[in-house]
C-alpha cells in the first residue's frame, strides 16, 4: 500500500456508541484522534465529507462511521450522517428511527433533502437513514439526483459522513466515493486479510478515490491478566 496514516481503534462492538455513552474512555479518544487526523489531511483542500467503507463485511465501519459523526457533533461541528448502504442498511437501528423516509426516497422523488433527514438525540448531529431500500441501488447512487443531492447537503453541513457497503460485494462505494472528499478504509484485525485491503484499495484508486486513511479495528494489548487498554497511536504503513 501507499503510505498512508492508520488509527487503531478498539472493542467498538456492533452499534455502540462508544464516545456518546463513554465520553471519557480512552477508546471515544481515539475517535477523537481519527477526527483529528481528518482535518489535518485536507490542510490545502479541507475535508468536509468522508466516506467509511471496508474491503468485506463485518469491520465495524457502520459502528465507527456512527461514532465519528457523534465525535465531530461533539466538536461543535454541524453534522450529517447518511446511511449510503442501500442494500442492508443499519443506522436506523442505530440511533432507533424508522427509516421509512431516507436517501432512497431523496433521490427516487427529488423530495428536498432537509425533509429526508431526521434529528438525533445528539445537538450538531442529524441523520438521514437509506430510506426504503430500492431494487436499484447502484443506478441511484450514480445518478445526478444523487450528484445534486450531495451538492445540496454539503451546503447545509459543515462534515457529512458516509457510509457504505464493502467494496468486494458491490461497486456501490467506489460510486459513492466520487461524491466524498476522503475515503477511511476499515479493517477488523481479527479478519484482516492484505490481499483484500489492496484489492479494495484498487478498486478505490480506479475510482479516483482520495484515500486518507486506513483504521485496524478491534485491536487490544494488555498490560497485565485483568487490565486491558486501548490506544489510538498514528503509524505509517508501506
Amino acid at each position: 500500500m501507499n503510505r498512508k496514516k492508520m488509527n487503531k481503534i478498539e472493542n467498538t462492538t456492533p452499534r455502540s456508541m462508544v464516545v456518546a455513552n463513554q465520553p471519557h474512555a480512552t477508546v471515544s479518544e481515539q475517535f477523537r484522534i481519527l477526527r483529528t487526523n481528518i482535518t489535518y489531511s485536507g490542510v490545502d483542500h479541507p475535508i468536509r465529507s468522508v466516506l467509511f467503507t471496508s474491503a468485506i463485511a463485518g469491520a465495524g465501519k457502520s459502528t465507527i462511521a456512527a461514532n465519528m459523526a457523534v465525535a465531530y457533533a461533539q466538536a461543535g461541528v454541524k453534522t450529517l450522517l447518511v446511511d449510503g448502504d442501500l442494500r442492508r442498511p443499519t443506522t436506523h437501528y442505530t440511533f432507533e428511527v424508522p427509516n421509512r423516509k431516507g436517501l432512497s426516497k431523496a433521490i427516487i422523488d427529488h423530495v428536498p433533502p432537509e425533509d429526508m433527514v431526521t434529528k438525533t438525540e445528539f445537538d450538531k448531529l442529524d441523520l438521514m437513514t437509506s430510506g426504503p431500500i430500492p431494487p436499484n441501488p447502484s443506478e441511484l447512487l450514480a445518478s445526478k439526483s444523487m450528484e445534486a443531492l450531495m451538492n445540496a447537503l454539503a451546503i447545509n453541513y459543515e462534515m457529512v459522513i458516509i457510509d457504505s457497503p464493502p467494496l468486494l460485494s458491490v461497486t456501490d462505494s467506489q460510486l459513492l466515493c466520487k461524491q466524498a472528499d476522503g475515503v477511511v478504509l476499515i479493517t477488523d484485525v481479527e479478519n484482516n486479510d492484505r490481499n483484500e485491503l489492496l484489492e479494495a484499495k484498487d478498486l478505490l484508486d480506479k475510482a479516483g478515490a482520495n484515500i486518507i486513511g486506513v483504521v485496524l479495528n478491534n485491536r487490544e494489548e494488555r498490560r497485565g491478566p485483568n487490565e486491558a487498554y486501548y490506544y489510538a497511536e498514528p503509524v505509517t504503513e508501506s
